[in-house]
């Protein structure tokens, strides 16, 4: 189902009254939340790298890269404290 159309300052004004559903002015298939697009990389990593890692996803029910995303935001977050 194709969203209402209306102007930015009447989308604004309803949001902020907050009586009214605002989704039906939203177009689902379409959000994005700004800073949180992805990006491949490639890294090469030693073999016993590679291992340990595969051996923490199996420890903790998770896949590979799930567990080096985990540890590279917990680095950043130790960085930013």
């Amino acid at each position: 189902m194709k969203p209402k159309t209306i102007s930015a300052e009447e989308f604004d004004r309803i949001f902020d009254e907050g009586e009214e559903d605002i989704l039906q002015y939203c177009d689902l298939d379409s959000i994005r939340c700004p800073g949180l697009e992805q990006e491949k990389v490639s890294v090469s990593l030693p073999q016993w790298m590679v291992s340990s890692l595969d051996e923490e996803a199996a420890r903790i029910g998770v896949t590979r890269q799930a567990v080096i995303k985990l540890w590279i935001d917990e680095k950043i977050e130790a960085l930013s404290a």
